[in-house]
């Protein structure tokens, strides 16, 4: 048996005898921490969080996730207003939604309410009834401030006035 003294010829696996050879490196990460609400759970009132969410039972009331992803699974059915950074629907929903990035409604979704979103997908099979106001991720937060500056300013003229 023969072996060289370089080696030129490696094994698929094996680490390289170049140090300045890409290798990748193949890390573990922890799972994404999650919180599930199983089919048989029934759930009234007010859920918020910042962790996502996966719907499979019912909900009725509020939910409330402006940094996390919901998503409702085929069994899932909502019956709440829904606040998040991202909502999937692959079960009903009915009740009014408004994300900060996208609603994705998959095609055995249904959503009966007004979205208001900067992104959406319906894909074919998917039932939507109501609005849906699409708006740029630029213009999200000029609304309020808007807002703030007109009930600022009626504030500061009658002070002026007041002083005169």
């Amino acid at each position: 048996m023969l072996q060289s003294s370089d080696n030129s010829f490696q094994k698929p696996g094996s680490p390289a005898s170049n140090p300045n050879a890409y290798n990748p490196v193949k890390t573990v990460t922890a799972p994404v921490d999650q919180a599930t609400i199983g089919r048989t759970l029934c759930i009234k009132g007010e859920i918020s969080g910042s962790e996502a969410l996966y719907i499979d039972g019912r909900i009725e009331g509020k939910i409330m996730m402006p940094e996390s992803r919901v998503t409702i699974g085929r069994n899932g059915k909502v019956d709440a207003s829904i606040q998040a950074k991202e909502v999937v629907v692959m079960g009903k929903v009915n009740g009014n939604i408004e994300c900060s990035d996208r609603v994705d409604i998959r095609s055995e979704g249904s959503v009966a309410g007004d979205i208001s979103t900067v992104r959406i997908s319906v894909e074919d099979g998917a039932a939507l009834k109501g609005g849906i106001q699409v708006r740029s991720e630029g213009k999200q937060n000029q609304p309020q401030a808007k807002q703030e500056q007109k009930q600022d300013q009626p504030k500061a003229l009658a002070a002026t006035a007041g002083n005169a």
